[in-house]
């Protein structure tokens, strides 16, 4: 595996492989890896000859009071693991790389509607900063297919919508989250947990569970069971950022003719902010 610091030298090894005819899979990540971020450079290798995957840690997604200078990094540990399912160039850029003017005069792409829902109402201006960021690295690796996990459903939306907007000549695949064995979906921040918040994280996916089986059973009732599984979150000990039942393809509420509905839920537990979402068909 090769890694490289400057798109430069990405445009350099991807301008070799392009010439040889070769097919582009780029995976983008902010480091601190774990087998869900293994599992996307698996599917990247079915998709393509050559993988990519990016380690940065993007500033712009983060907001005043969030954790980018604690957010964890562990790009030695990253590499051995990258190393291990075959990745063929690890792209690293430092901050200056990516953003060589200051951030306050840095161009941003937006994706309106998508962006503001959900975390991006909780988050204001983190999907400004993930479009921003997946723009210019679809720019400097020039990929044919990338790769992201569905765990942040609505940052996929946002991508997707993106890549249709702006015309981009990019595969985007989505990869079902990579759950530990109590269920709890793999992330980077659950190493914020301590070991009695740890045991206490499942509940966010029984309680997506549950509400599919509810739904499942006839109940349509929407409204009423999205605060019920807020009150359900509340004595289990979490915060709940919001827990929503939408359709899967653009996030709108639910009419009597959708089938295709997603499940979204955020909660805080101690310091950690946990994300999820369940898929399910009516039909």
């Amino acid at each position: 595996m090769r890694t490289v610091e400057t798109v430069a030298d990405l445009r350099y090894v991807v301008a070799k492989w392009r010439t040889a005819g070769e097919r582009i899979a780029l995976v983008p990540t902010m480091g601190n890896l774990h087998e869900g971020h293994l599992d996307l450079v698996r599917k990247a290798r079915g998709l393509a000859d050559r993988v990519i995957v990016s380690i940065f840690v993007n500033p712009l997604q983060f907001g005043e009071n969030e954790d980018f200078a604690a957010y964890p990094r562990s790009e030695v540990d990253d590499s051995e693991k990258l190393i291990g399912v075959s990745t063929d160039l690890l792209f690293m850029p430092s901050v200056a790389e990516v953003y060589p003017r200051p951030q306050a005069e840095q161009t941003r792409v937006e994706v309106p509607g998508l962006s503001d829902l959900f975390c991006g109402a909780s988050r204001a201006g983190h999907f400004v900063g993930v479009a921003t960021v997946v723009c210019k690295l679809f720019n400097m690796a020039q990929p044919d297919v990338a790769v992201f996990g569905e765990k942040d459903y609505q940052q996929l939306l946002v991508i997707r919508q993106m890549v249709q907007d702006l015309c981009f000549p990019i595969e985007i695949h989505g990869l079902p989250t990579v759950r530990e064995v109590d269920g709890l979906a793999r992330s980077s921040r659950n190493g914020y947990l301590t070991d009695e918040e740890r045991s206490l994280a499942p509940a966010i996916y029984r309680q997506l569970k549950a509400t599919v089986g509810r739904i499942q059973q006839g109940r349509r009732d929407f409204a009423l069971l999205e605060e019920q599984a807020l009150s359900n979150l509340e004595s289990e000990g979490f915060l709940p950022d919001y827990y929503a039942i939408r359709r899967a393809r653009d996030l709108g509420e639910p009419g009597p003719e959708d089938s295709d509905l997603v499940i979204l839920a955020a909660a805080y537990l101690g310091k950690a902010r946990l994300i999820d979402n369940i898929r399910l068909s009516l039909d």
